[in-house]
């Protein structure tokens, strides 16, 4: 077998692609800042640079493994090496660290307390740029920026949206929009993983935790939240519990000391989106119109297709998302309790996600002309905000959420993973509600990670062609092979992040293969363990269509087109 010596230890060669790969087989974490697995090397920030035995500096993660080579990760020429990279990166970087918001969560930070930094040399001559505030999801801030690249490569490479690049050269060298526009002119959909792949704070989450904090002090406003399926498997990273664990009971515990009022469960509402949509996606079928029908959770999808491929627009299912369900729903719900108590509802969503702060001011998601959610608070916002209060976490038992809206089935839990709202759409249009049809079902090829999964069942008699899809480059290349008639479906699920809700750009960041195993096993976890497996047979959902939704079905489950 081939090897290479890594530090006097012998190493195998088994099929990896760079120096940088053994090297972390080695059990040695070598720093980087702008290599990632699923993007393109670039080797720009030379921080894994290794020297060989004849002396020779390089990048490990564009040098190919050969065997018999000899490496070190640790002389005295690279410690020096990398901690003048670093200091040069601080050199030209803000260092008001202490106030800004990922200020122990920072890579460069954490790299330069590494390597050894305790002082910088250099003057940073750069001119103070503005922020750039206009998107509702995420801000931009050029100060910050190492010139990593991590966010342009996401936003081409894995989301085909192109929205920031590099402009000018040298010293003078930016990430920006084209012609230094701001983020809102321009094609970005605000899914945030540029924010979830950045090492520093020059691209993060906008956030509204400050307004969420004076809401839940104002005596008049009735706070309720809301939390959505991904989140309860990953707001416990932080705080030190096993990866993929479900931790959604001691969330609404958390929330409760807080101070919200009440605490609801989006799967509820994930449910009612399963039926609404199975029942448009039948009209379709039956007068074979505006097919493939595509789901319309994702609001980063939702933009990208108005934008890129408006051809397609009506295609989108009419159905609002479950968080634009449930808030219409429980604002519907209080509005008479509110008018007797004196107070107005507050809807707060607790997400994965940062396009659902932009979803929330569409006006087709208003009900009447009212903003049904107020604010979203993404899962690094919630962990904020539970750091702030200085609850142990961990330490909590864990409550139920209230009712009547957190009775919801393991086909609604689902949601939070790509293909989940496909194979919960086929729980509901199975003629067999058993565990026959539970298991079958999850062998149709809607499950795994590759990024365009492909299925044929038989419908009422009807081929159904059915592809899911994530990563909205993935998306792009779906929908051409579909205008150029070289594929055909009748239902397409998108979710905009890879892997989906799980690895939504608000969710806990620097989460890596293990990480991502266990948000998507967990979720599936959830299911099993549910009481209710299928959308229909969930009691709360009957009673609801049967009273509260009479006559309103449409005004608060779908958008107002």
């Amino acid at each position: 077998m081939d090897y290479i010596t890594i530090d006097s230890k012998c190493v195998p060669i088994e099929g990896e692609k760079n120096v940088l790969s053994l090297i972390r087989k080695a059990g040695i974490d070598l720093p980087t800042f702008c290599y990632h697995s699923e993007l393109s090397i670039y080797g720009a920030c030379r921080m894994c640079v290794v020297e060989d035995d004849r002396g020779r500096i390089f990048a490990s993660c564009s040098e190919q493994p050969r065997p018999g080579m000899v490496i070190y990760t640790n002389t005295k020429k690279i410690q020096q090496y990398r901690k003048l990279i670093i200091e040069l990166l601080l050199a030209s970087h803000c260092r008001d660290c202490t106030t800004c918001h990922k200020n122990g969560m920072c890579e460069l930070q954490a790299l330069a307390y590494r390597v050894g930094v305790h002082a910088v040399r250099f003057l940073n001559n750069r001119k103070e740029k503005p922020l750039d505030m206009s998107s509702p999801s995420i801000v931009r801030d050029p100060n910050k920026c190492i010139l990593c690249g991590d966010c342009v490569r996401t936003c081409d490479e894995i989301q085909g949206v192109g929205a920031i690049d590099f402009a000018n050269r040298g010293s003078k060298m930016e990430v920006m929009p084209a012609f230094d526009k701001k983020l809102a002119e321009t094609d970005c959909v605000g899914c945030g993983q540029c924010a979830a792949v950045c090492p520093t704070a020059a691209i993060s989450i906008r956030t509204n935790v400050t307004q969420v904090w004076n809401a839940i002090a104002d005596k008049n406003v009735r706070v309720v939240a809301q939390i959505a399926p991904a989140v309860r498997l990953a707001v416990g990273d932080h705080f030190g519990i096993p990866k993929g664990e479900n931790s959604f009971g001691k969330l609404v515990e958390a929330l409760r000391i807080m101070g919200f009022d009440e605490v609801y469960d989006t799967n509820f509402a994930a449910d009612l989106t399963v039926m609404e949509e199975s029942k448009e996606f039948l009209e379709r079928l039956e007068s074979n119109e505006k097919l493939p029908l595509f789901t319309s959770c994702c609001p980063g999808w939702v933009k990208y297709c108005e934008t890129k491929y408006p051809e397609f627009a009506e295609n989108i299912s009419t159905c609002r998302s479950p968080q634009g369900m449930m808030s219409a729903i429980v604002k519907d719900y209080f509005a008479k309790k509110d008018q007797a108590d004196g107070k107005r509802t507050m809807v707060v969503s607790i997400m994965p996600c940062t396009a659902k702060k932009g979803e929330i001011l569409r006006p087709d998601n208003f009900t009447d002309g009212r903003q049904d959610t107020d604010y979203v608070l993404t899962t690094v916002e919630i962990i904020r905000m539970i750091k702030q209060v200085g609850i142990q976490f961990e330490k909590l038992s864990g409550e139920a959420a209230d009712m009547p809206f957190s009775i919801a089935s393991g086909g609604g839990a689902i949601f939070g993973t790509t293909g989940g709202v496909t194979e919960a759409v086929l729980r509901h249009l199975a003629p067999e509600k058993n565990y026959k049809t539970l298991n079958s079902l999850s062998f149709t090829g809607v499950r795994g990670e590759e990024g365009i999964k492909e299925a044929t069942l038989t419908l009422g008699g009807r081929e159904v062609r059915i592809a899911v899809v994530h990563g909205l480059a993935n998306a792009g290349r779906l929908l051409d092979s579909i205008k150029s008639g070289e594929k055909q479906y009748d239902f397409v699920e998108v979710m905009a992040c890879r892997r989906g809700c799980i690895m939504g750009g608000g969710q806990p960041a620097q989460a890596g293969a293990r990480t991502r195993k266990g948000r998507m096993e967990g979720i599936y976890k959830v299911d099993a363990a549910s009481n209710i497996r299928f959308p229909d047979e969930n009691p709360a959902v009957k009673q609801l269509y049967a009273d509260f939704l009479v006559g309103k079905e449409h005004k608060l489950l779908h958008r107002n087109l």
